[in-house]
């Protein structure tokens, strides 16, 4: 009987072992933008900005032009690619502490001047890289390392962001959605988001952005397993999924 490759490394992927802690969504992720780049045939015109944070060693993991931001600047950096290269696809790659905190006035101009660039926005509710403090996106009660007895307003910890709703009310983007990366239905949908942000920006529509709900074990202090529980039981009721904003249903 012949055998038939079904399932192989994607091109847009190098050879490079991530280092991400076991159960972490970015390998996911990485897996994800590469297939979407391969699967729209645009490898070589694709420029992606790699952030401050747990997904800073991006451009080891991806074989394409990679470009490093300081902190929180992806957006502001994709903005001055893409109007110097209105060709390139350009996309920024950016954790909740990156994009959410030192880089929400970025965030939000890039939004509302409706640049054409992708946005991929992982939300794990932590700061991941720097030890597991609280996060604009911690969700109340959660346990981080700045918020030993669980995130409280009342004691002026502040509630928990949602940047794709903020996203969405402005004007200018074309395209809001939230997923995650628990289960392969969730997966597979979270591949057909970035696949049309992506597509979008081929096609010269504007901004895209697409945020994943993504598993942290490590600074969680869970397992993997419970991990992809408490994001699919306790993180949907703060962040629920769902395309927030889409002016072209027609593009798949």
């Amino acid at each position: 009987m012949e055998l038939k490759l079904i399932f192989d490394k994607p091109k847009t992927m190098t050879d490079t072992k991530t280092y991400y802690c076991p159960g972490c969504g970015h390998g996911i992720l990485h897996r994800i933008v590469a297939e979407v780049i391969d699967e729209l045939g645009i490898k070589d015109s694709v420029i992606g900005i790699a952030p401050v944070g747990c997904a800073v060693s991006a451009y080891d993991y991806w074989d394409i032009d990679m470009s490093e931001a300081a902190h929180g600047r992806v957006a502001a950096v994709a903005t001055g690619l893409k109007r110097a290269r209105p060709d390139a696809i350009v996309f920024g790659y950016q954790g909740d502490g990156d994009l959410a905190a030192i880089g929400l006035a970025e965030t939000i101009h890039a939004a509302n001047r409706g640049e054409n660039i992708t946005i991929i926005f992982v939300n794990n509710a932590t700061y991941g890289m720097t030890g597991g403090q609280m996060a604009p996106t911690t969700v109340l009660g959660q346990i981080t390392k700045t918020t030993p007895y669980g995130r409280n307003p009342s004691r002026m910890e502040g509630y928990p962001l949602k940047i794709s709703e903020m996203i969405s009310m402005l004007e200018a983007p074309v395209y809001v959605e939230r997923c995650m990366v628990t289960s392969t239905e969730s997966i597979l949908n979270t591949k057909k988001a970035i696949k049309k942000a992506f597509t979008l920006q081929v096609q010269g529509k504007g901004y895209s952005f697409v945020e994943v709900l993504s598993q942290c074990p490590n600074e969680w202090r869970m397992l993997p397993v419970e991990a992809i529980r408490w994001v699919e039981e306790e993180m949907t009721k703060i962040f629920p999924l769902g395309v927030f904003k889409d002016k072209y249903p027609e593009v798949k």
